[in-house]
C-alpha cells in the first residue's frame, strides 16, 4: 500500500501557506483559460480575444536570468492585469478575490492570516475556505517537495 504524502496527512492552519496549484487547475478545470481570460483587463482582452488555445512566451527571470517558457496568458495577468487597481474590489467575491490576489503577487506563496491582512476578511474564514474538501480556483496549501 503507497504511503500518503506528509503534506495530506497535516491539516492546514492559518500560518500554512497556499498558491495557485496552475498544474491541478489545468487538470481539474476545463474551462480553466476562458476563467483566466475573464481576469484580462479590458486591454487584454481584445488583445487575446482572437487568439485561441495556449500560447507561450519566453520570459526571463529577473533574479537569475534565466529564460523560460511561461504560458502567455498567465503571464500577462501576472505581469501587467493584475496591477491595475480595479483589479480587486469590496465587491470580488471571497474566492476570486483570494485568486485574484495570488496573481497579483506573481503567485507567492501567502497564509491565510496574510491574506486576511490584505483582503481585510477573517483568516479563519479564508482558511474554511481554502481547505475543506473543495479546490477552489486551483488554490492548495503549498506542497513540500
Amino acid at each position: 500500500m503507497p504511503k500518503p504524502k506528509l503534506s495530506s496527512l497535516l491539516k492546514p492552519t492559518v500560518e500554512t501557506p497556499f498558491q495557485i496549484d496552475f498544474d491541478w487547475w489545468k487538470e481539474h478545470d476545463r474551462s480553466w483559460r476562458v476563467n483566466l481570460r475573464s481576469c484580462l483587463c479590458d486591454e487584454h482582452q481584445e488583445m487575446y480575444a482572437n487568439i485561441s488555445g495556449d500560447k507561450e512566451v519566453d520570459w526571463i527571470d529577473p533574479e537569475t536570468a534565466e529564460v523560460q517558457c511561461v504560458d502567455g496568458l498567465q503571464h500577462t495577468l501576472i505581469s501587467h492585469c493584475a496591477k491595475e487597481e480595479q483589479f480587486i474590489t469590496e465587491q470580488t467575491t471571497l474566492t476570486e478575490a483570494l485568486f485574484r490576489l495570488f496573481l497579483s503577487n506573481g503567485n507567492q506563496p501567502l497564509s491565510p492570516d496574510e491574506l486576511a491582512e490584505t483582503l481585510n476578511r477573517p483568516s479563519q474564514i479564508i482558511l474554511q475556505t481554502i481547505s475543506g474538501p473543495r479546490v477552489y480556483k486551483g488554490i492548495r496549501p503549498v506542497s513540500r517537495k
